[in-house]
């Protein structure tokens, strides 16, 4: 049985992952997260809790928890996370991100913007709100150079707002971003491709809520934005899974590439329930254990809609549920407690 271990286990997704690679695919399935009441922590087969990816103890942990419990396939979801994972390639781990280079171009959204647009991929006007903005069009986005979850964006509609935004945003001016805003439907987008850069989907969903990840979404053929998609793949080589976040011009229908996750996005069930198992498909492919991905049609004009759904579970089963709570040393706490507050 292949052992997959997720982590940014307090995700959105996660609930409806777990589920689907231990009772659709078969799959044994750990999770893992800094915070000990992340949800996913008490609904996979076994837990941990990590070091933070910015730690310099989260590469060893990871790695002796992968060691430890014989993972075959490591699932990063958490931005600050990926490049540290990406080093377990080298000991025989499948680690289903996108190659290196193309992680360190997305993870510096002011890099891969200039990276796009050398190779004539449509992007926004950008620039560092350090540059000359004299001239700008406006509305803007601002947003942080390296972030995710959108944190500390705004959208500013003239120059005095912007020079507000930018004096009391927390981050430098050369830490910002500034892009023009695309009047237009914004969509998110699932590309799945593997090592080999055979692109085997592109699923774009219309995004009609966001607020910080989305809430509301539908998939919609788009004959420009699957050649787009493809493009950035040709161009710079992912070779793995991405997500693409884009606007399409009202006026002219052209989609602009504003932001790229080099990473499963939390809109991965929409994508899987349409049709395209991008998660179990690819760690099928990617371990070997089929030799084709083939993919039906997925469908068209689906809905996500996300919701809360309430989980109950008795104290004393509560209290027996193992979290491990892990160091470089190893496992230091193996109980699912409760604050000492609430005994």
């Amino acid at each position: 049985m292949i052992t997959v271990l997720l982590t940014g286990g307090g995700g959105a997704p996660i609930p409806g992952l777990i589920e689907h690679l231990q009772s659709t695919c078969g799959y044994r399935v750990l999770v893992a997260d800094m915070d000990r009441y992340a949800v996913g922590l008490y609904l996979a087969g076994k837990s941990f809790v990590i070091p933070a990816g910015v730690s310099p103890d989260f590469l060893p942990v990871i790695r002796g928890i992968c060691r430890q419990e014989k993972v075959d396939v490591l699932m990063p979801l958490v931005d600050e996370e990926l490049l540290e994972a990406l080093e377990l390639e080298a000991e025989g781990i499948t680690v289903l991100l996108p190659r290196r280079a193309f992680v360190e171009a997305c993870l510096d959204k002011f890099a891969l913007m200039q990276k796009l647009k050398s190779v004539g991929i449509s992007i926004p006007a950008t620039y560092l709100a350090s540059d000359d903005l004299r001239g700008i069009d406006f509305p803007a986005m601002v947003k942080p150079r390296q972030g995710r979850g959108s944190r500390g964006i705004g959208v500013v509609g003239n120059q005095s707002e912007l020079a507000k935004f930018i004096e009391t945003s927390p981050y430098a001016p050369e830490e910002l971003l500034v892009q023009t805003y695309i009047e237009g439907l914004e969509f998110t987008v699932s590309v799945t491709v593997w090592r080999d850069g055979v692109v085997h989907a592109v699923v774009p969903k219309e995004i009609i809520c966001k607020k910080g990840i989305t809430r509301l979404a539908i998939t919609r053929r788009n004959s420009r934005i699957d050649a787009l998609c493809r493009a950035v793949q040709n161009s710079l080589r992912a070779d793995g899974p991405f997500n693409v976040q884009l606007r399409v011009d009202e006026a002219s229908g052209t989609p602009f590439i504003f932001e790229i996750n080099p990473r499963f996005s939390t809109t991965v069930s929409l994508t899987i329930a349409a049709g395209v198992d991008e998660v179990g498909s690819l760690i099928s492919y990617a371990t070997g254990e089929t030799e084709t991905m083939p993919w039906g049609e997925w469908r068209e004009g689906l809905v996500l809609f996300r919701r809360t759904l309430d989980e109950f579970m008795d104290e004393a089963d509560f209290r027996k549920r193992g979290i491990n709570i892990m160091d470089q040393s190893g496992v230091v706490n193996t109980r699912a407690d409760l604050p000492s507050s609430h005994r």
